[in-house]
């Protein structure tokens, strides 16, 4: 999400491109609203360091309370088993409740996102935190299991786009790398519905959600403003039109369909996914790695409970240790992104610019040493007389390499595709849900035929496959991109930005 940052003042433009003015005479004009320049006090970009913080640290926060909803009734779901008459000795059924949350934040995030951003993020942010307090509740007061997976699919729904959203909040607030370097979630679900499934019923993790959601809210109402640029220039334009005067933004006069924005929004994410091996790679790359974290929900209960007499509160506590790798792993991420920087020292292509698969250093360490080195030790530490310590670092690691992985191949798209980047990116996470929906509904059968040690060598070898993705790039990295439409459209719209910048300058 991007905002216009025109050093130029307001711009007198002819009447004829007003859409409600449209063929009346000449003389009339029509007021064009952009920046005050460069040092727009409004301008989100331009907020003391103070304010972006703080919004920053509200964002989050808001991400933290509403992603934890995907996983923290996975504790429960025995009781909710026997409530309501589901057989899981062949499937997990109980993981239908997940699987409906992954494909509504899937088909939300493709279809109803792109229609909700003209409305500005803090409107948008405020009117779907309201919706998915209103989903909350069946789950504390739900009388059959229908109701729980219908649910979920509109609050997965509602958790996509408010993730999105405060990604899209540090985005407009943080110029250039700033923004990618920025943890937006943390995989805390079962650990927080283990602590309260260990002491009340399993409603109550509902009933807590909703309290907890509901008095947050005017947090989110009072201390979080606009910072989507187009949306306070909007704001701007109409308080001058109430004043009698003909203004508009830009976005204003460029109008586009409600139908023409889905439709791109849907088609272009699937046809690079379809077309652009780059993309492809590292959505599966992604999803795979973000999937076996899920997938944890399953298994770590299933392997820990069969090893060490643990029941299903205790499974959900134990996976307190992929938190703590995440952090791990972000923390690793931000210490090396030098790696990123220096490599515009050896760049010929584009001198004094970083290459782009420098990006993928971090995510080849945390897909060997983490994602499938953390599978193998989980694999192999599985035996009653190994301390459930050393299964537990297995998952640790995973959470680190997870984090590395997922941050790596997202700013390795934005880096190449650059302006076709939001849709490179909508393709990972499409495929990030559909994983987080459907790959855990495997580990049952998995475990139970394979055994815990094969099983997990069976993801584990799968990742280190997968983890070699990089090293074709950094070989090929140049010729690949070259073979790209997208990227070598992107490439020489950024070199007319730069000719054009230069040209300025020199005038």
């Amino acid at each position: 999400m991007s905002i216009t940052t025109d050093d130029a003042k307001a711009t007198v433009v002819p009447a004829t491109i007003s859409p409600s003015e449209e063929g009346q005479s000449s003389d009339s004009e029509t007021v064009i609203i952009s920046w005050d320049g460069d040092n727009d006090p409004e301008n989100p970009i331009n907020w003391p360091p103070w304010k972006k913080s703080a919004v920053t640290g509200i964002g989050l926060f808001a991400t933290f309370i509403a992603l934890m909803n995907g996983t923290i009734i996975t504790p429960a779901h025995y009781a909710i088993d026997r409530q309501f008459n589901i057989n899981e000795a062949n499937f997990p059924n109980s993981y239908w409740m997940i699987t409906s949350w992954g494909v509504g934040g899937a088909l939300s995030s493709l279809v109803v996102l792109p229609v909700m951003e003209d409305f500005g993020i803090r409107y948008v942010f405020l009117a779907v935190y309201l919706i998915y307090i209103c989903f909350l509740i069946p789950t504390g007061v739900a009388q059959n299991f229908a109701t729980l997976i219908i649910t979920r699919f509109f609050s997965g729904g509602c958790v996509a786009i408010l993730a999105n959203t405060v990604a899209g909040i540090i985005s407009n607030i943080y110029v250039g790398n700033r923004a990618r370097t920025v943890p937006l979630s943390i995989s805390m679900g079962p650990v927080i519905g283990a602590s309260i499934y260990q002491f009340l019923s399993w409603h109550w993790i509902g009933y807590l959600q909703l309290i907890w959601t509901g008095l947050f809210l005017p947090l989110f109402v009072f201390a979080l403003p606009e910072t989507r640029g187009s949306a306070i220039l909007k704001a701007r334009a109409q308080k001058l039109r109430k004043e009698g005067k003909k203004a508009y933004t830009q976005e204003e006069l460029e109008t586009t369909s409600i139908i023409q924005i889905v439709w791109k929004s849907v088609q272009r994410p699937l046809y690079m996914l379809c077309t652009e091996s780059v993309v492809f790679v590292s959505t599966i790359w992604s999803a795979f790695s973000i999937g076996t974290i899920y997938l944890f929900t399953q298994s770590a209960e299933q392997v820990f409970g069969e090893l060490y007499g643990w029941d299903a509160v205790k499974g959900g506590y134990v996976q307190a240790a992929v938190v703590i790798g995440e952090i791990i792993g972000w923390i690793y991420c931000l210490l090396t992104n030098r790696w990123y920087y220096q490599s515009a020292l050896r760049n010929t292509e584009t001198p004094g610019k970083e290459i782009p698969e420098a990006r993928l250093y971090q995510a080849l360490a945390g897909g060997l040493i983490g994602v499938a080195g953390g599978m193998f030790v989980y694999a192999w530490t599985s035996y009653p007389s190994i301390p459930w310590i050393a299964p537990a670092i297995g998952l640790a690691l995973v959470g680190a390499g997870c984090t590395c992985v997922i941050v790596s191949n997202a700013n390795y798209l934005i880096d190449a595709y650059s302006m076709f980047a939001a849709s490179a990116v909508g393709a990972i996470g499409l495929g990030e849900n559909m994983f987080v929906a459907f790959l855990p509904l495997a580990a049952q059968s998995m475990y139970t035929n394979l055994g815990s040690h094969w099983a997990s060598s069976l993801l584990g070898l799968v990742s280190l496959v997968l983890a070699f993705a990089p090293v074709a790039v950094f070989v090929w990295g140049k010729e690949i991109r070259a073979r790209s439409p997208y990227i070598r459209e992107a490439a020489e719209e950024e070199r007319r930005d730069v000719v054009g910048s230069a040209a300025a300058i020199d005038v």
